[in-house]
Formats: structure tokens, C-alpha cells, sequence
């Protein structure tokens, strides 16, 4: 596999484990946050914090597929 493989299967892995732990953290603060009865606007405050992580990870896929495309040809 040639550096540029290597380098954008890391960045894969990199991507899967933000969205991982981004849909980790998202289902316990939003369980966390109900057991201690937190509003439905701080809730949301953890929603958007996930959508920032999910966004995140679609942002460094479509960097991967771009670097992808640009080694094809």
C-alpha cells in the first residue's frame, strides 16, 4: 500500500471513530441529562453539539473521497 493509501485509510479510521464517539457521548449525556431532569433546551444544546460532531465526520469523509478523486486522475 503506497503512503497516500496508508495515509487515507487513517483518516478513515480517524472519521469512523469521531462518528463513534460522537454517537457515544450524544446517547449518554442525553441519558445522563434526563436523569437529572436537565430541560428540553439544555438537551438541545447536547443535540447540537452532536450534529457539530456528525458534521465533523462528513466534512473529513468528503475530504478523503476528494483526496481519492485526485489521485485517480
Amino acid at each position: 500500500m503506497s503512503d497516500t493509501g496508508k495515509d487515507q485509510a487513517r483518516s478513515g479510521r480517524r472519521a469512523a471513530m469521531v462518528i463513534a464517539a460522537t454517537a457515544i457521548l450524544w446517547v449518554a449525556a442525553t441519558m445522563i441529562g434526563t436523569s437529572f431532569g436537565l430541560s428540553q433546551r439544555e438537551l438541545a444544546l447536547f443535540d447540537l453539539m452532536a450534529l457539530g460532531g456528525f458534521l465533523w465526520a462528513v466534512w473529513m469523509i468528503y475530504n478523503i473521497w476528494r483526496a481519492r478523486q485526485k489521485n485517480q486522475g
